[in-house]
């Protein structure tokens, strides 16, 4: 039933795609982030629900008499060149078959990338994204909230088989990137009662993410934390909030939970962690063998490690298979050389620039609330990437490039209707010239 039912929703959805492609750029996030295909038993599962989602959506840009065009911030500029370094480096992969179908897979989220930044052309359409965005992964939060309560914190929680964020320590760092989005929504809801229900989702998503057992996760949670109370404009009351909830999201995981998260203090007698050490220090070799290009996508192999880091044998289980990345850094690093690494931390840094562009050009301005909201619960989301990120490997997650056009539009939005962002200076600065020199019209 469930097949039939999902089915039935996204084929009725293509005749409002084709009339509203924008439609269809939503419908394409809900797909690649929520992976509701992947809930399903049957015939539905393997579906490729996002690929006809994609086809509609173009060829519904190509009937329509709307005009589109790509905000080309710094971030979206540095997107296009990780994009291109990325074909270089598959074109000169160690295995090219082998690489070419992980290059494809992550092309298609690129692509698709460019065309939401081009779709989502105004406030109503973003803030619909930011909705679908968050509540995509909120759905796992309030579920896994409610298991991991109901288990008393025993029941670790995963994602849905067969997707980006299958594993524990994977939907842990989504449900840490979607808590800020949930906020920005709970920020700009008019209603008391949506308020409130999207306050409860946010303490289930904490509680979820602490049921995923993962020590990555719970460090990227705590830094994200500490970010959601910095660029909070009500600080006093979420420091309350804060305190209340903190202890009593702990309360209910076990003593086993505690101890492994003690672990993070004793990583060399954890082999779960030291694995990790011995992925970070193989990709860094592999790495210095191919300076510019990297491995290349899928290098992480048991013929690799032979041959850039034979003794590392801890690193390869009885099963012959090699530990993944573990880290968004080590595993650019090791895809894609020094060049894809320094482009790809270029990019984290032009997302953080490009949101304190926006929140010092809104900052003063009551009207564009919605505006430094957006960019500053964007920054708090990037620190928990930026965080969690370090120790696995998801650095082609679609979250990440998601949360990339929100920042984009957002800036693009506030410039094409209020005037020119000035640089990022220090805040007394930015309150100053947004009071004593209005953005122009």
């Amino acid at each position: 039933m469930r097949d039939y039912a999902l089915t039935a929703f996204i084929f009725g959805s293509i005749p409002f795609i084709l009339w509203r492609p924008w439609i269809g750029a939503l419908m394409w996030v809900w797909i690649g982030l929520m992976n509701p295909h992947r809930l399903t038993w049957n015939f539905a599962f393997n579906m490729p629900f996002a690929q006809v989602v994609a086809i509609a959506t173009l060829v519904g840009m190509l009937f329509s008499g709307e005009k589109f065009r790509i905000p080309w911030s710094p971030p979206v500029k540095l997107l296009f060149a990780l994009v291109a370094w990325m074909s270089v480096s598959t074109y000169f992969a160690i295995d090219t078959t082998d690489a070419f179908p992980q290059w494809q897979k992550v092309m298609k989220i690129q692509f698709m990338t460019f065309i939401v930044m081009m779709l989502i052309a105004d406030r109503k359409r973003l803030e619909a994204l930011v909705w679908v965005a968050a509540l995509s992964l909120a759905f796992y939060g309030v579920k896994g909230g409610i298991y991991t309560f109901t288990g008393g914190g025993s029941n670790q929680v995963l994602g849905p088989e067969g997707s980006f964020i299958e594993g524990n320590t994977e939907i842990g760092l989504a449900l840490v990137m979607a808590l800020p989005l949930v906020r920005v929504m709970q920020m700009s809801a008019q209603r008391r009662a949506v308020r409130w229900a999207l306050g409860l989702a946010m303490l289930l998503t904490g509680l979820a993410i602490l049921g995923t057992q993962s020590r990555g996760a719970f460090l990227g949670a705590a830094a994200m934390a500490i970010m959601l109370w910095i660029k909070s404009r009500k600080k006093a009351m979420l420091f309350v909030m804060l305190i209340a909830a903190v202890p009593a999201l702990l309360v209910v995981m076990p003593d086993s939970w505690f101890t492994r998260m003690e672990g993070i203090g004793s990583y060399e007698q954890d082999r779960s962690a030291m694995g990790r050490l011995y992925a970070w220090e193989f990709a860094f070799r592999m790495a210095v063998k191919h300076p510019l290009v990297g491995g290349g996508f899928a290098s992480f192999t048991p013929e690799n490690y032979a041959v850039y880091a034979p003794d590392l044998t801890e690193a390869v289980n009885e099963k012959g298979a090699v530990a993944d990345a573990h880290s968004v850094y080590f595993q650019v690093l090791g895809h894609h050389g020094f060049v894809g690494l320094a482009i790809f931390l270029a990019l984290l840094a032009a997302m953080w620039q490009s949101a304190a562009r926006v929140m010092r050009a809104t900052r003063a301005r009551e009207d564009l609330r919605w505006a430094y909201d957006t960019a500053a619960m964007s920054q708090v989301s990037l620190v928990g990437f930026m965080v969690a990120g370090a120790f696995l490997g998801l650095a082609y997650f679609d979250l990440l490039y998601t949360l990339l056009a929100i920042i984009a539009i957002t800036e693009s939005l506030v410039r094409r209707g209020h005037g020119t962002i000035p640089a990022v200076a220090s805040t007394a600065d930015a309150v100053g010239a947004a009071q004593q020199q209005p953005l122009r019209p």
